[in-house]
């Protein structure tokens, strides 16, 4: 069961490594952008990042959790896995389109 656990840790850890990136890239794209709109995608970046810490504690809580206790804490993460994972989907989707209006006007 150890194994399972450590396997599906370095999994998330994996994917988390590839979110900060992105993350990375919308806070390049952000401080690029006007006034304006620097403000609205530093907010939005500021979201990310603290959704994905609340993620990153949670995986901290299942490593730290006994056998018995670490399924229970697994459907929370998942929980909040999801939720990261779309806002970082929205997120990359609105920076899109902010630019792609900023260019056409």
């Amino acid at each position: 069961m150890s194994e399972t656990r450590d396997a599906y840790v370095q999994k998330l850890k994996a994917t988390i490594d590839e979110w900060n990136a992105e993350i990375d890239k919308l806070q390049a794209e952000a401080d690029q952008a006007d006034a304006e709109a620097k403000i609205e995608y530093d907010r939005q970046i500021a979201d990310l990042r603290a959704k994905r810490q609340a993620v990153e504690d949670k995986i901290t809580a299942l490593q730290q959790a006994s056998e018995g206790a670490w399924e229970d804490l697994k459907q929370g993460l998942e929980n909040s896995w999801e939720i990261l994972k779309t806002s970082i989907s929205r997120a990359k989707s609105e920076f899109k389109r902010g630019y792609k209006e900023g260019g056409e006007e």
